[in-house]
């Protein structure tokens, strides 16, 4: 019997593998992570600047105060003490009669306003103090371009072509620069910003964005893009040294097609709209800004600007606190850093070239202006985009790693976001924890000269000179009165009494009677500051000072030492008020305007008329011998200031004048003395007319000569050529703006 076989066991068939998902796009850090990242430095900057650290590091200080930046006071703090009175000027002046550019009579026996200085930031408070206290409105614009700075260098670096993350963290690194602590008057870090530089911050957080954004445009073929053009505008109206570097630093894109003349065509078309896009960039840059920057530049050219003959910086290495170092030490970690950034995205070929650039060439500036002694620019405002540049690259370089190491892990994704925190964090908090005396430097400025434990001692001198008769003061510097907020604190007796301009002011460079004034301080002065090189300073001599004063019809004196209140009472001044500390004294009684004695003589010698002027000044027995830089063809001309003296022609006129109104922009005058030159007392600038005279001419030291035709005279600040035609140049630039806009809105709504 057969026994059947039992059936075969199937064989279990092995589970198929399951399908595998679908690639996923590669996805960078999120756009919250990034804001997240850049808003660190941003809120370190803000907290810093708002005043808050300064409680928080003092012992025994409540947490809870109001922060300094946003109590309605008046701002101090070197230059910054000052600067408080120039929107106010275009507020209650200026503005008012709508105007932008005009002249002041409360500095320099009268100066220019806004015409060697920044709108911008100015207008901007002026803005602001529409819904906000006075004070609160300029400290905020003051913080503003600090503020601003994280962000701008994010998209900067982020149009470079780097990922989100990279340009985050590089972002970062850069505006940390912010908190050197190794110098404090080159611009763009905060203890610049506080020692009055804050137009400086605006136009620098400016033009990095604007650098950043031709690139992008440069890379993309963009053969026009009007924003770029309006950030530049904006950058140039904030400042013009920034300007200058980032036209410099983007020169070279301009400059590609010639690398490209022998290669592909397509390529050499593509360059060619991507320079024309830069090109189209200086173009609107320019015509947004030429109603002031037309002046600005004319007005240079001419002769019209005081030479401060500014000391070059000449140094490499550099201590913790030395005051003129490409390199201090401070840096040097951050220089390391930086190099191996530098090296490691040029071994990527990263589109780096124009930001390493604009990092070298202000270096190779700052050493080349130094050797040639060029005094009207300050070398070392160059350095702070070396020092940002080294920043920026220190940050990609850390950047670079982190994303490395993130690599490394499962979940890249996420390792990413962590490595970029902890960078993040050690950067920002190792500049925090750094901070030595930003807190205090903060508090100082933004406590007000009303925080001031000397306040009431300033408060009482500004009242007493409120009281007196209308008149010029003349005040004695000293480096003591630090103490009511800066020493500048006296410039502003404009600011707090109407009617009593001070001779002295900020804006050096900005009026042509600065180096006269300085000559005049030295005279009257203990412990001057003499900050114009190569001045022939005399030391405290109350018989040259009275003299000199009275050529600019100065009604008052304030002394604050006790030599000097010494010195004057032995001369015979008569003391007015003693509020203590100082002493206020009456000057020999001047007039406004002076009749000749002599018939000027015209200056046709071989030296510029400014030194000419200054050894006419020296010679204080022949003042009444007036030296003019032009005049009638029949007046004498002299080649040496020692020819005036000989043979003077007297006039037989014992004539005299009387100011029959004086205002900012505006003067008149009655006279009995037709025919006779007359010297005014108001700085000179080409913008001043005559009607009833003829004239105006520059006479010696730095005022204004009018011969009147009749018997009453007056004088008016008028928009030359050159105003009228940048105001011009700047409307037809706004319309295009305004058309293209237009036009490019319409076109996009009818292809949709």
């Amino acid at each position: 019997m057969t026994t059947a076989a039992p059936p075969e066991t199937p064989e279990l068939a092995a589970p198929s593998p399951p399908p595998e998902p679908p690639p996923q796009p590669k996805r960078g850090i999120s756009k919250w992570v990034v804001f997240g990242l850049v808003a660190a430095p941003t809120l370190l900057i803000f907290i810093t600047m708002s005043g808050v650290l300064g409680p928080v590091l003092r012992d025994g200080q409540p947490l809870w105060r109001i922060p300094y930046l946003f109590l309605a006071n008046t701002p101090t703090g070197g230059d910054m003490g000052a600067h408080v009175l120039l929107p106010k000027i275009l507020l209650e002046d200026l503005l008012p009669s709508g105007n932008i550019l005009g002249w002041s009579m409360d500095w320099y026996a009268g100066f220019p306003v806004m015409y060697f200085y920044f709108p911008l930031p100015a207008l901007s408070t002026v803005l602001l103090d529409l819904a906000l206290p006075y004070g609160v409105a300029f400290k905020l614009v003051t913080v503003a371009g600090l503020v601003a700075l994280p962000a701008a260098a994010y998209f900067m670096v982020r149009f470079f072509g780097f990922p989100r993350f990279v340009a985050a963290i590089g972002a970062v690194g850069g505006s940390l620069f912010v908190f050197m602590e190794s110098y404090s008057i080159f611009g763009a870090n905060i203890k610049s910003t506080l020692a009055g530089e804050f137009s400086f911050s605006w136009s620098f957080a400016l033009s990095i964005l604007y650098v950043g954004m031709v690139v992008r445009d440069h890379r993309q073929d963009r053969a026009f893009n009007p924003w770029s053009g309006v950030v530049l505008g904006l950058t140039a109206m904030s400042h013009i040294i920034t300007t200058i570097v980032v036209v410099v630093a983007t020169l070279p894109l301009v400059l590609a097609p010639v690398l490209r003349l022998f290669g592909n065509r397509e390529r050499l078309r593509s360059s060619l709209r991507g320079s024309a896009g830069v090109v189209w960039s200086y173009a609107i840059g320019f015509g947004l800004s030429a109603f002031w920057s037309m002046a600005l530049g004319v007005n240079v050219l001419q002769g019209m600007t005081s030479d401060m003959g500014w000391a070059p910086v000449t140094t490499i290495l550099g201590g913790y606190q030395n005051p003129g170092s490409p390199i201090p030490g401070e840096f040097v970690p951050v220089l390391a850093i930086g190099l191996i950034g530098i090296i490691w995205t040029l071994l990527r070929r990263d589109n780096v070239g124009i930001l390493l650039w604009l990092t070298i060439f202000p270096l190779a500036g700052y050493f080349l202006i130094a050797s040639i002694d060029f005094t009207v620019l300050y070398n070392a405002r160059l350095l702070p985009y070396w020092f940002f540049g080294i920043y920026i690259f220190a940050g990609i370089a850390v950047a670079l790693a982190a994303a490395a190491m993130a690599r490394r892990f499962a979940n890249t994704s996420k390792a990413t976001v962590i490595a970029g925190v902890v960078a993040v964090v050690l950067m920002v908090g190792g500049a925090a924890a750094s901070m030595h005396d930003l807190p205090g430097w903060v508090k100082w400025n933004y406590e007000g000269y009303e925080g001031k434990q000397a306040w009431p001692e300033y408060e009482n001198l500004m009242a007493t000179v409120d009281e007196l008769p209308p008149g010029r003061v003349m005040w004695e510097a000293n480096s003591e009165m630090n103490k009511y907020g800066t020493p500048m604190s006296l410039m502003l007796f404009p600011f707090w009494s109407e009617g009593h301009p001070s001779m002295e002011g900020l804006f050096f460079e900005s009026s042509l009677t600065t180096p006269f004034h300085f000559l005049n301080a030295s005279e009257v002065s203990e412990r001057p500051s003499n900050p114009v090189r190569g001045l022939n300073y005399r030391g405290m001599d109350f018989e040259r000072g009275t003299k000199h004063l009275a050529v600019y019809d100065v009604a008052y004196y304030v002394a604050y030492t006790d030599e000097a209140r010494d010195a004057a009472s032995e001369f015979g001044l008569e003391i007015l008020a003693d509020p203590d500390p100082w002493t206020v004294f009456a000057l020999p009684e001047a007039d406004r305007v002076d009749v000749a004695r002599f018939e000027p003589v015209v200056w046709n010698g071989e030296a510029d008329f400014v030194d000419a002027a200054l050894e006419w000044y020296d010679d204080i027995d022949n003042l009444d011998s007036w030296l003019v830089e032009d005049g009638p063809p029949d007046w004498k001309r002299v080649t040496s200031v020692a020819q005036r003296l000989d043979d003077p022609i007297p006039y037989d006129i014992d004539g005299s004048a009387t100011i029959t109104s004086f205002e900012d922009q505006s003067l008149s005058f009655s006279t009995n003395a037709v025919g006779v030159p007359h010297l005014v007392k108001v700085s000179y600038f080409p913008n001043w007319t005559v009607t009833g005279g003829d004239g105006v001419y520059r006479v010696a030291p730095s005022l204004m000569l009018v011969v009147p035709t009749q018997e009453e005279v007056s004088l008016q600040f008028v928009n030359r050529w050159v105003e009228n035609l940048g105001m011009v140049v700047t409307a037809i630039t706004m319309i295009g703006l305004i058309v293209y806009g237009v036009v490019r809105r319409r076109q996009r709504r009818a292809t949709v």
